[in-house]
């Protein structure tokens, strides 16, 4: 063994000199007369997404996102990536209001294979049309008038079966409130109970289509009487109107319940 070179001393432990690579995803040196603090950052691994910067408003239609970023935009952004040819946006946005659709649909129905098929209906409609939306209209009031018309067309090729009370209903929107007994001796528990509810449901079921679905996207869904008015394309006051003799309609089914309950209750001996 011939002994070692003077003139070539041993690079020192961990120095990545020759024969040596460089640690992974080191950053370059910064060039010669650029301050330190203002060298490139690493760049990520291959394949990687990172999140821009900027709050989500600023995400523009160019931004690359992860699925937690699409979470955080409001709709009118998530729309406007949708109309660009960003189906993950509309995916957001079917997950975002798939569960508020169904809901819908299934009141107006009432039964489950036919409001998942109307739910199917309503966002592939909103897929096909979404080219068209503009923001005279928030996307969630234009996307309950495609929702209520999908559920309507089922719900008319059953009306045949359809049972109206509107017969006995006053279409005086001005009309006198049905007089109400006094329900505030009652347990809360009983006013709760499943045998309310369900007769709660027959009577709105039994609804005219018309003043169902007033009822349901009013009082049920909580839209605002402006709001229900655009999805069905009708007047405010229209909408009142409705309203006013759906409610007539429930007391009076309503009333007639305790009435009974109260009746037999006394011949209880």
């Amino acid at each position: 063994m011939s002994p070692r070179d003077p003139k070539r001393p041993r690079a020192p432990r961990g120095d990545p000199g020759r024969g040596s690579p460089a640690p992974a995803n080191t950053p370059p040196a910064p060039a010669a007369g650029v301050p330190a603090d203002r060298a490139p950052s690493p760049a990520p691994p291959s394949g990687a997404t990172r999140a821009p910067g900027g709050s989500p408003a600023s995400w523009g239609a160019g931004a690359r996102l992860g699925t937690a970023e699409y979470a955080e935009l409001a709709d009118e952004i998530l729309v406007g990536r949708a109309q660009g040819g960003d189906s993950r946006a509309f995916d957001e946005l079917v997950r975002r209001y798939r569960e508020k659709v169904y809901r819908l649909s299934f009141k107006i129905l009432r039964h489950e294979g036919d409001a998942a098929e109307a739910l199917q209906d309503a966002f592939l409609s909103a897929f096909r049309g979404l080219k068209n939306f503009k923001a005279e209209s928030t996307f969630s009031t234009w996307l309950y008038r495609i929702a209520t018309n999908a559920s309507l067309m089922k719900y008319r090729k059953r009306r045949d079966d359809h049972v109206s009370l509107e017969q006995s209903q006053s279409r005086n929107a001005d009309a006198e409130a049905l007089e109400l007994p006094d329900w505030s001796t009652q347990p809360v528990d009983e006013l709760l109970n499943a045998e309310l509810r369900v007769v709660m449901q027959d009577a709105r079921d039994r609804l005219p289509e018309e003043l169902r679905t007033v009822f349901v996207l009013r009082d049920e869904e909580g839209l605002s009487n402006a709001d229900v008015a655009e999805t069905l394309d009708l007047s405010v006051a229209a909408v009142k109107s409705r309203l006013h003799r759906a409610r007539l309609s429930l007391r009076d089914r309503l009333n007639r319940y305790f009435a009974d309950r109260m009746t037999q209750k006394d011949r209880v001996p």
